[in-house]
């Protein structure tokens, strides 16, 4: 098993420089790029002058606002004059050092900025995962034994309205509702305005008053996915021979659902247990947007649209190792779950 893993491990590492390079790639030929920012902002600061009635009427009215070297310059400094394989390597060789670069937005370090982001999606991510696994298992679990029940009924039918309604569309009508025309919770953010002044049991309750509608918006997907996948795993364990042969050699059915069937039954959810890693630290670029909370996702949000590709780069370093270990950490959860799995 320990020569399984050692094998994955390894291959993260080709897996990992050919996203990158697709990526990297991709960013050299899409336009928008911090050149083509400065030519606009450049354009629009002499449409402006020639609004004053400047002596600027020549440059304006030209269709480039920069000169040929002005442009060589701007592209040695942000390293677009070298060929992409040259440049991607010499990327590399930085992140190998753990240097993610520079914005070309707001020049800031981006490894200052990613760890700025991190702490409030790991409070996000963390809160998330505890509460759909603490109450998804136990819920298909009931749901399972109490099948075609009334209470089966009823939460399918709240759990199936939940899934048709995307999270960040929930987050929406719940700040419309309960924001906007209730004025029962925040607009939006983590913490007030007065944050700073509150003591310690007011800045708890300040937490925890903007943080419930971000939560269900990023709870509201992702219960029926795994309410469902551990009330029909646990039913088909619960038809199988072996539970049927337990009860009829004097087994009580509550001991043979969780001595026998509910392990087996766990075996799908620990495939996605070590996948869920990467949305622990991403966040959802949409809910933060809605709520105006500065995560990982917003942060990866505002960066495509500025086509801030330092940025952009640094935050894939990051989820895609993330995603890759996730997978191995899969393997390994379902190899302790289930012992019949050995890695060869």
């Amino acid at each position: 098993m320990i020569a399984y893993f050692i094998r994955r491990l390894l291959l993260v590492i080709p897996t990992f420089i050919g996203i990158t390079i697709m990526v990297f790639t991709i960013t050299r030929f899409v336009p928008g790029g911090p050149i083509e920012r400065i030519i606009a902002q450049t354009r629009a600061m002499q449409m402006g002058q020639l609004g004053d009635g400047s002596s600027t009427k020549a440059n304006a009215g030209s269709g480039q606002p920069l000169s040929e070297d002005q442009i060589q310059k701007l592209k040695e400094y942000y390293g677009f004059d070298k060929p992409i394989l040259h440049s991607y390597l010499s990327w590399l060789g930085k992140v190998l050092q753990g240097d993610l670069g520079r914005s070309t937005r707001y020049q800031d370090p981006v490894w200052e900025m990613i760890l700025e982001r991190i702490p409030i999606s790991l409070y996000f991510g963390v809160l998330s995962l505890i509460l759909i696994y603490g109450v998804c298992i136990p819920l298909g679990v009931a749901k399972a034994v109490r099948h075609r029940s009334g209470f089966d009924n009823f939460t399918s039918a709240v759990i199936f309205t939940g899934y048709a309604i995307p999270g960040w569309v929930a987050g929406v009508f719940m700040l419309v509702l309960f924001s906007s025309r209730f004025d029962v919770f925040p607009l939006g953010g983590l913490v007030s305005d007065f944050f700073d002044e509150m003591n310690f049991v007011e800045k708890i309750m300040d937490i925890a008053w903007h943080t419930l509608l971000p939560l269900f918006s990023y709870m509201i997907g992702s219960f029926t996915v795994m309410t469902l996948l551990m009330k029909n795993t646990l039913m088909d364990n619960l038809s199988a021979d072996y539970v049927r042969t337990a009860i009829a050699k004097g087994l009580s059915f509550k001991k043979a659902v969780f001595r026998h069937a509910l392990r087996n039954s766990l075996i799908p959810i620990a495939t996605s247990f070590g996948n869920n890693i990467s949305i622990l630290l991403m966040g959802s670029f949409l809910i933060e947007k809605v709520f105006n909370i500065n995560g990982m996702g917003l942060l990866g949000y505002e960066s495509i649209v500025d086509r801030d590709y330092p940025v952009v780069m640094g935050i894939l370093v990051i989820s895609s190792l993330l995603f890759m270990v996730g997978n191995i950490l899969s393997d390994l959860c379902v190899a302790m779950v289930d012992p019949r799995v050995r890695f060869k």
